[in-house]
């Protein structure tokens, strides 16, 4: 079959690219029917990801938040029309220690290799998780996202002490956002406190103990750990922030990406003794987990439901770029490409 790819070459510019493939595999064939948009997407069409990444890694199609339909399936296993998050890192290795998305060697959609704008899209059957068949798709769609934020939590669960009496979230965006909504529900008997700069963005946060200003928090305020998810040149003020405030031996999650290296005060994580826990993207099992936390908490569906920004019926290539350029305006939210192109 003539699979249909719409891989960004240049800046601005998309073009279609045809592939032809054979039916005759093992992957499960999915049609992409919601995508979402991400930073990281935003920087390679915007041109800001760095002229030596930009010749390396273009032509390339964009998008690793994706949902879709099970278009055919060589086992006969799943059935056509069951509904599926789509897994972007693909590894090619097992490692008894290192997570499959810590592996040097595996690849990740839309960075290096072609994501999911395509008509069809291949996938080994350890690279999708079932969704639940009432789900909203256009929620579903950036469940990667999500799953970045359990990944953290699963990691911080197995490496933290058990004093969880107050959490601090710094970063009042997406993954803010997502961040505190599942520390509630993880940490009922917790309190969960926010830490942003944006009223408007703050006032989303609605089922969080507290909400505090960043250039006005107390002086006696203290946090058992923190999740950093403010990125940019915005991690090294709420390192230096949560440094402050955290207790002795807790642990800072740092999910905040930076382009360039930031400044860190050893000098007090040594003497508070603190882990300084990073993660990055996901594998299957996370996305397995947050399925199942989507099947155990439904309310969690229904918050993130906050986070749908704009929604863009994608027809032909010029919708694409119209959503991209959108999104760059978009101050809030994720903004969802329903994939009928």
């Amino acid at each position: 079959m003539i699979n249909q790819i719409y891989r960004l070459v240049s800046p601005r510019q998309f073009e279609v690219t045809y592939k032809d493939k054979s039916i005759i595999t093992e992957d499960v064939i999915i049609r992409p029917t919601h995508l979402s948009i991400c930073a990281a997407d935003q920087r390679y069409y915007t041109g800001t990801r760095g002229e030596q990444a930009m010749k390396q890694k273009l032509p390339m199609a964009l998008i690793h938040e994706g949902v879709g339909e099970v278009v055919y399936d060589p086992k006969g296993i799943i059935k056509p029309g069951t509904k599926v998050v789509m897994v972007p890192n693909t590894p090619f290795e097992k490692d008894p220690v290192i997570a499959e998305n810590y592996l040097r060697t595996s690849k990740f959609r839309s960075s290096g290799f072609d994501g999911f704008m395509q008509d069809y899209v291949f996938l080994n059957r350890d690279r999708l998780v079932t969704l639940p068949e009432d789900i909203d798709m256009d929620i579903a769609a950036f469940t990667e996202l999500v799953t970045i934020t359990v990944h953290s939590l699963t990691r911080f669960e197995s490496k933290a002490h058990d004093r969880r009496t107050t959490f601090g979230v710094w970063g009042d965006g997406n993954l803010g956002f997502i961040t505190c909504l599942f520390l509630k529900k993880l940490y009922p008997n917790s309190k969960v406190i926010i830490f942003g700069k944006t009223d408007y963005k703050m006032n989303q946060f609605s089922f969080v103990d507290d909400a505090i200003k960043i250039d006005s928090i107390p002086s006696n305020i203290k946090i058992d750990h923190a999740v950093e998810c403010a990125g940019g040149k915005g991690s090294q003020y709420a390192v230096e922030q949560i440094i402050e405030h955290i207790n002795p031996e807790g642990t800072i999650c740092l999910l905040g990406v930076s382009e360039y290296p930031i400044e860190i005060n050893t000098r007090m994580v040594l003497e508070k003794g603190l882990t300084l826990l990073g993660s990055s993207r996901s594998g299957t099992k996370d996305f397995a987990r947050t399925v199942d936390i989507y099947k155990e908490f439904p309310e969690v569906v229904s918050y993130l439901s906050t986070l749908i920004g704009q929604t863009y019926d994608i027809k032909k290539i010029n919708d694409i770029t119209a959503a991209f350029e959108d999104d760059l305006s978009n101050s809030w939210g994720k903004t969802i490409m329903r994939w009928k192109i």
